[in-house]
């Protein structure tokens, strides 16, 4: 059988991880003078509680080399081919920090086989393509065929996000002071994707409910409207928020399967509280 190893920040949940047998590996938060775990030492709730109150926002960072290698150690003593799935490397260091481990690996244990995939993807976009990965090998599937339904999935899941507020984009360093103030008099909700594995805005509306709308919107540009999906509903302490999201999606798309998972604190810390999303791909 294939192993599958990811890392934290597919927000898979977590007993779905364990009932699929997918290794995962914690990126990092450094708050302060601690250095915690990603979803390990902090957990969602407790972390976006204190989000709320911060001034000064944590920094991250990804898995090192050794911490990619003690993954692939743990499934090389039952598997002998392994696939591992990162978050896009155009916006984490993850994926090169992962073929360092994967040649220290090879040294040490030539016989196992390991390929890794550059999902391009964040959250559970990243999140679905381990998911459905983990399936095949779990099928019995060869190696080549668990990676390219690794790659269809990746390639063909999009994943959108609103913010509560500007708040934190301001405090990470990604908008400006100005930005920030307009934003919050107007009461804008941005909505952000990924596009060839870079973040990329996808506009703005004056409200929640408009914001939602306009996702559902994106989301049939994307996969046509009544669409089979599999989707998977993201968020921040914000899980009222998703029970006025998902019936606006199952309105309009046949979805086979439904998720609802909070963002692990490495991404909530870049968008803070009251964040709500979506993860797709069309089956």
């Amino acid at each position: 059988m294939v192993g599958i190893l990811t890392d934290t920040t597919a927000s898979i949940p977590e007993k779905l991880a364990l009932k699929l047998d997918i290794e995962i590996v914690p990126y990092y938060v450094h708050r302060g003078l601690e250095t915690l775990r990603d979803m390990v030492d902090v957990k969602p709730g407790e972390f976006a509680a204190w989000l709320e109150g911060a001034t000064k926002l944590p920094t991250t960072s990804n898995p090192a080399p050794g911490d990619y290698l003690v993954g692939l150690r743990h499934l090389a003593e039952r598997v002998k081919e392994i696939v591992v799935l990162t978050m896009t490397s155009k916006g984490s260091g993850a994926y090169q920090s992962c073929l360092a481990a994967v040649d220290m690996l090879r040294e040490q244990t030539p016989e196992v086989q390991v390929e890794v995939v550059d999902t391009l993807q964040v959250a559970m976009s990243h999140g679905w393509a381990a998911i459905e990965s983990a399936r095949s090998a779990l099928a019995g599937l060869s190696l080549d065929e668990v990676v390219q339904r690794a790659r269809e999935v990746a390639q063909k899941g999009m994943m959108i996000q609103t913010a509560d507020t500007l708040h934190y984009l301001y405090l990470g360093g990604r908008i400006g002071k100005a930005k920030h103030l307009v934003a919050s008099v107007l009461n804008i909700k941005p909505l952000i994707g990924m596009q060839d594995g870079i973040i990329v805005a996808l506009g703005t509306t004056r409200s929640r409910l408009k914001a939602y709308r306009r996702m559902v919107e994106l989301m049939q540009q994307r996969a046509g409207e009544g669409a089979r999906i599999k989707v998977a509903f993201t968020h921040v302490a914000a899980l009222e928020e998703i029970k006025k999201l998902e019936p606006l999606v199952t309105a309009r798309f046949e979805c086979v399967e439904t998720i609802v998972t909070e963002l692990s604190p490495a991404l909530a810390v870049h968008t803070g509280p009251g964040t709500v999303g979506v993860s797709f791909f069309p089956t």
